[in-house]
């Protein structure tokens, strides 16, 4: 009996568990770490990008991509075998309203979706979003240029090797989205760095 239940994508077990939907929920943890920042005027994508091989066309590998000319979508994922389960996929949909608005939603595999001001999916997913708990305020994404420094210094949290292995995207009301170059991710880690130095330095000669 309880297989049945556990192999059923449209039957609930009798303490009200969809468990193939929920096998799905955690495939997306395995998944690689992506966040969403939405800002003032920008919304911004970053997802970590694993090691491609020495042969590879690192620009077939990609993880961030336009739905159409005013909407993208960044996504965790570990299957996308489906059979008799659902597939094993969470997004984070940005966008613009018609009158201007920047939108992040995330959608998870049992179908639900939910706005946000900033969030993040995949395998270290917790971490950044306490990490955005502690840091994401109207200040710190007032200025398009911080929004993007917010979502680099998020993913530079679990992300191993800095900057090269992130991928990085924006989107602005009425333009397409911009994908970050590997040299401009690394001139905005760079500042980061010396911004964090900075602080550092201040905070040594206070305590002296």
């Amino acid at each position: 009996m309880a297989s049945r239940y556990d192999r059923a994508i449209t039957v609930f077990s009798p303490d009200g568990h969809l468990f193939q939907v929920e096998y799905a929920q955690e495939a997306v943890k395995k998944g690689s770490t992506a966040v969403g920042i939405r800002g003032t005027n920008i919304v911004v994508l970053g997802v970590e990008k694993k090691s491609v091989a020495k042969l590879q066309d690192e620009r077939t590998v990609r993880k961030i991509c336009a739905l159409d000319d005013h909407v993208c979508m960044a996504f965790a994922k570990y299957t996308q075998s489906n059979g008799r389960r659902p597939f094993g996929i969470s997004a984070l949909i940005v966008g613009f309203d018609d009158d201007g608005i920047p939108r992040l939603y995330q959608t998870d595999p049992s179908g639900t979706y939910h706005a946000w001001k900033a969030n993040a999916i995949g395998r270290s997913a917790k971490t950044v979003r306490e990490f955005l708990e502690k840091n994401y305020t109207e200040d710190a994404i007032a200025d398009d240029n911080e929004a993007i420094k917010l979502a680099i210094r998020a993913l530079l949290e679990v992300v191993q090797s800095g900057g090269k292995n992130i991928e990085l995207a924006i989107i602005r009301r009425n333009q397409p989205l911009k994908m970050f170059s590997a040299k401009e991710i690394e001139l905005q880690v760079t500042k980061i760095e010396k911004e964090k130095e900075e602080a550092e330095r201040k905070k040594s000669k206070k305590s002296i």
